[in-house]
C-alpha cells in the first residue's frame, strides 16, 4: 500500500513538472542553467571514463582471443558493439545516476527543509514545473549527445591502445568497425538513454521534494534517490531490450 501510494504522488509529481510554466522567460533561463549543470559539468567525466573502458575493452578482447583461427578484426567489432548497445548507454546513465542524481536530490531538499519551496508556492509559482521541469527537459536533450560522445571516445581509446600496444593494426580495428553493422542499435541505445535521463532526474527531483526533517535526511533521501533510479535504470534497461530487441 505504501508503494501505490508514493506510485500515485509520483504520478501528480510528474504531472505538475511538465505543467504550462507561468512565465516562460524565467523557464527559458532555468532550463538554460540546467543544461550547463547537467551537460557541461558531466562531460569531462563522461569521457575520460569511456576512453579508458574502449581500451580495456580492446585489450581484454584481444587477450582472450589467442586462437589463431579468430580473425583480429573481431576486436574492433567487439569493442564497437559493447560500447554502441550497452555501456554508453546504460553504465553512462548509472554513473550520471550518482553524480547527478544526488547533486538534484541534495539540492532540491535542501529548498524544502529551508522552506524556500513554501515561499515559491506562497507567490504563486508552480515550484515542481519550476524546479523540476527544466532539469527533466534538459537531461532529455543532453543525454544523446553525452551518449554519441561516449561511443565516439570509447572507440577512439579502443583504437590508440590497440595500436600501441601492438594486439591489432589500424587497419583489422577500421575493418571490425564497419563490420556487421546495424544502424537500428544506434536507434535502440538512443531511445534506452531518454528513458534513463527521466528516470534519473525525476526521481531524486521526487524524493528531495517531498524530504521532511534537517540535513541528514536530505543526504538519505540523496541516497535512496541513487539507489532507487540504478534500480529503475537497470529494470527499464531488461524490458526495452526485450522489447526492441
Amino acid at each position: 500500500m505504501k508503494f501505490l501510494n508514493r506510485l500515485g504522488l509520483y504520478i501528480i509529481f510528474i504531472r505538475k513538472a511538465f505543467s504550462r510554466p507561468e512565465k516562460r522567460s524565467v523557464y527559458t533561463k532555468e532550463l538554460m542553467s540546467e543544461f550547463e549543470k547537467l551537460g557541461l559539468n558531466s562531460i569531462v567525466l563522461v569521457l575520460i571514463i569511456s576512453f579508458f573502458i574502449g581500451a580495456v575493452l580492446t585489450l581484454q578482447t584481444a587477450y582472450n582471443m589467442e586462437n589463431p583461427l579468430l580473425p583480429r578484426y573481431l576486436i574492433g567489432y567487439l569493442t564497437r558493439e559493447t560500447m554502441l548497445l550497452e555501456f554508453s548507454s546504460t553504465i553512462v546513465s548509472l554513473i550520471l545516476a550518482g553524480k547527478i542524481g544526488s547533486n538534484i536530490a541534495s539540492e532540491i531538499g535542501s529548498m524544502r527543509i529551508t522552506e524556500q519551496i513554501e515561499a515559491l508556492e506562497t507567490m504563486g509559482v508552480n515550484s515542481v514545473s519550476y524546479l523540476v521541469g527544466p532539469k527533466i527537459i534538459a537531461s532529455f536533450v543532453i543525454n544523446p549527445v553525452l551518449y554519441i560522445f561516449s561511443v565516439f571516445i570509447g572507440i577512439l581509446g579502443g583504437l590508440l591502445c590497440g595500436i600501441v600496444s601492438g594486439v591489432v593494426n589500424y587497419e583489422d580495428f577500421i575493418y571490425g568497425l564497419h563490420f556487421s553493422f546495424n544502424p537500428y542499435y544506434v536507434t535502440y541505445s538512443i531511445v534506452k538513454s531518454l528513458f534513463f535521463a527521466f528516470i534519473f532526474t525525476s526521481i531524486p527531483a521526487f524524493y528531495g521534494y517531498y524530504v521532511q526533517g534537517g540535513a541528514l535526511e536530505v543526504g538519505k533521501a540523496g541516497t535512496k534517490a541513487v539507489v532507487d533510479s540504478s534500480i529503475t535504470i537497470l529494470v527499464v534497461n531488461l524490458v526495452l531490450t526485450q522489447i526492441m530487441l
